[in-house]
């Protein structure tokens, strides 16, 4: 039976223990879901340090550092995605510039805010929900003569759907402040859930969906987060182009493309009025 997604990933289950050698997979991780399903203590995640608990659920990114300091028996499960996990690899995905997988945690990368990774949900049934997928895709992956690839590889997307609706992300660097009402907060989830679909982002249809006058909801939205919609929406691709450049190796009419910009000379004159850069010399920088 193929292995492809099974390559690109591994799971690994501790069971009551309290001292975890530091992970050997940890750098060519690209993205990794760790699971405590008991026990108490705490991670050094970059230098901060944060409890968990049972049923405590963190999200790591590529430059994360963490080590696990377990004060009672712990029992984990780690999911760490390779990479190449996130790149086109099935006939279905082969016309996306970036794989859906990729789309499903980019907030997550994009997201400076959410620096200790623990995961927070908006509702209970999500958590468990999680939980038992977590725990499914682990048995089937670590049943390594019986395993089902079609359950590991539709409850992985799961998993990521569910880790990315339950990411709140806004960044005080665009100088966006806190946020009070709940319903600019769904326009904000709105906006990031329908960033490639430049239609649903008019300001017609926008006024549409939240039931306001098309003259009002700028009004309302820079009144509630100190900047314009257009200004939010086009600061939110910028971020997700920088997360490209960071994490893929797309090229920059790929990324113009799927962002929505004209072409990679649009795209690139853009970027530079928002970075002080050009995309050739930003992702020159961070290739260092």
């Amino acid at each position: 039976m193929p292995r492809t997604i099974i390559e690109n990933i591994v799971i690994q289950e501790y069971k009551d223990q309290t001292f975890f050698e530091f992970c050997k997979y940890t750098t060519i991780r690209f993205f990794e879901i760790v699971y405590f399903e008991k026990g108490t203590g705490t991670i050094r995640i970059n230098g901060n340090t944060v409890n968990y608990s049972a049923n405590s659920i963190f999200v790591f990114i590529p430059d994360d550092i963490y080590i696990v300091n377990a004060e009672t028996a712990t029992s984990t499960i780690a999911i760490k995605f390779l990479k190449s996990f996130f790149r086109n690899t099935t006939s279905q995905n082969a016309n996306l510039p970036v794989n859906d997988w990729f789309r499903k945690i980019e907030e997550i990368l994009n997201s400076e805010s959410h620096h200790l990774r623990e995961m927070q949900f908006e509702t209970e049934s999500d958590r468990l929900h999680l939980v038992s997928l977590i725990n499914m895709v682990a048995t089937e992956y670590l049943s390594e003569q019986t395993f089902d690839i079609f359950i590991i590889q539709n409850s992985l997307s799961v998993i990521l759907h569910l880790i990315a609706r339950n990411i709140q992300y806004i960044n005080s660097a665009d100088g966006t402040k806190e946020v009070k009402s709940s319903k600019i907060q769904q326009i904000i989830n709105y906006i990031h859930a329908n960033i490639y679909n430049s239609e649903s982002l008019t300001t017609k249809n926008l006024a549409e969906e939240f039931h306001m006058a098309d003259n009002y909801i700028s009004e309302y939205f820079k009144k509630h987060t100190d900047v314009s919609l257009k200004k939010y929406i086009l600061n939110y691709k910028l971020k997700l182009v920088e997360t490209r450049l960071k994490y893929t190796d797309l090229q920059f009419s790929e990324i113009a493309m799927e962002l929505g910009f004209t072409d990679s000379s649009h795209l690139n004159k853009t970027f530079q009025s928002y970075k002080g850069m050009t995309i050739g010399s930003y992702k020159a920088s961070i290739s260092v």
